[in-house]
């Protein structure tokens, strides 16, 4: 059987259905509530057939943390991506039920960690089932090995509060905000009721519903085109959202669209909303 290769980061349904049963495939569910909605997006009976779940609030975050969705150690991410079966070798699709919403930060999470082979699907289960592809119930566990999976080069890719008072006033520097625009001017509450509103000082509003259209990715030239607009070519690109979530669906928007330097605020507003003494503008 041929290797499998992604064509992208993001790969359509029809492109997952068609190498459903690649024995190098895995499929992971990172499906999460959406903290702006009282629905639960995670309640869903019916998965892609074989998906697996990656609890992205408990095994794939820092439990030690104060902090909501924060990176767990390479030593835990290692050991609980073994535990869901993963191989050095292994080709990854994530997917969650909202379209594209939590499974870029899946994506991000692998890529930082040194494994490339993953791709996010495009629409998501909404859009799988909506082109009447194979589901199964949730409750069909699939039966695996531990796997060998092994973190070959952990990058630093994240951004911490104190960087970020450095990294908001270098001109060879942009820090994008994935919340609404709202949220971002602090005419909308956060859904966080302990944290302040507003943004970090000279941060760009682009809420990641802008590179989205009907929860799939908007087209590569369309992508362009918003970036476009922002003064960012040959920037270090930094990315901030409420909790580290949705800043990672623009950073996937950016590197579509061909940019490479690319980091998350990992600590996002969660951390500096509720700071003392960080300069907040609205």
């Amino acid at each position: 059987m041929t290797t499998l290769q992604f064509p992208t980061p993001l790969v359509s349904v029809n492109w997952l259905s068609e190498h459903l049963d690649h024995p190098d495939l895995i499929i992971l569910d990172a499906s999460i509530k959406k903290v702006t909605s009282s629905k639960d997006s995670s309640n869903e009976d019916l998965k892609i057939p074989g998906a697996r779940f990656f609890d992205i609030k408990k095994s794939f975050s820092d439990q030690n943390s104060e902090l909501p969705n924060m990176l767990p150690s390479p030593e835990d991410f290692e050991e609980n991506c073994r535990k869901l079966g993963i191989n050095t070798t292994s080709k990854i699709v994530v997917y969650d039920t909202i379209g594209i919403y939590s499974s870029p930060r899946v994506w991000w999470m692998f890529t930082i960690m040194g494994h490339k082979d993953i791709a996010v699907l495009d629409g998501g289960f909404p859009e799988w089932s909506k082109n009447s592809l194979p589901t199964e119930n949730k409750k069909n566990t699939p039966i695996f090995q531990l796997g060998d999976f092994k973190i070959n080069d952990h990058s630093k890719s994240v951004l911490d509060a104190k960087e970020i008072s450095f990294e908001m006033n270098s001109s060879n520097s942009r820090i994008l905000d994935a919340r609404s625009h709202g949220r971002f001017k602090a005419t909308d509450p956060e859904p966080r009721s302990d944290l302040k509103g507003g943004h970090i000082p000279n941060s760009i509003s682009l809420p990641y519903t802008k590179v989205l259209e009907n929860e799939k990715m908007r087209s590569t030239n369309e992508l362009k085109k918003l970036f476009a607009d922002f003064d960012i070519e040959n920037k270090k690109l930094i990315f901030s959202c409420g909790s580290g979530i949705t800043a990672c669906i623009i950073l996937l928007a950016a590197k579509l669209s061909g940019y490479t330097d690319l980091w998350i605020y990992d600590g996002s507003w969660s951390e500096w909303g509720q700071l003392d003494g960080v300069p907040i503008e609205c």
